[in-house]
């Protein structure tokens, strides 16, 4: 298949929030990309989650990529959502270290031309994984 007509490689990802077991609205993401393991990062995209806590709308990657990171501000999700349980629970006794203990959450990747990755986010307020998914 020649590089005119191969399938651009793509990124997508939304966020589930384990806490509450609900997907993670509004929260901002950034992404960067390099070109071989040494290579300078660059910035190629933002956007936001949607209320199904998915970002879609990523730009297809750059020719020769080979490295990928998703930059996701989660404090200010965890702040807002705080703030939202504090007023639907006006008498209840403050959460222990309620907020976020991780502020932000980078995840880096390889990727091979023409690949589409799906790449999940689980998170809660003191912990979080991701997994490539489909």
């Amino acid at each position: 298949m020649s590089s005119e007509t191969a399938a651009p490689t793509s990124v997508s990802t939304h966020i589930l929030d384990t806490s509450v077991g609900r997907p993670a609205e509004g929260v901002a993401l950034t992404l960067a990309v390099r070109a071989g393991r040494d290579g300078d990062w660059r910035a190629h995209g933002a956007s936001a989650t949607d209320a199904d806590g998915r970002c879609k709308d990523l730009p297809a990657l750059p020719e020769g990529t080979t490295h990928v990171r998703l930059d996701f501000a989660v404090e200010g999700y965890f702040e807002s959502r705080t703030r939202q349980q504090a007023e639907e629970q006006q008498d209840a006794p403050r959460v222990r270290d309620s907020g976020a203990f991780f502020p932000e959450v980078a995840i880096t990747f390889a990727v091979k031309p023409g690949e589409h990755y799906h790449v999940p986010l689980l998170l809660n307020p003191f912990g979080y994984s991701v997994y490539r998914g489909s």
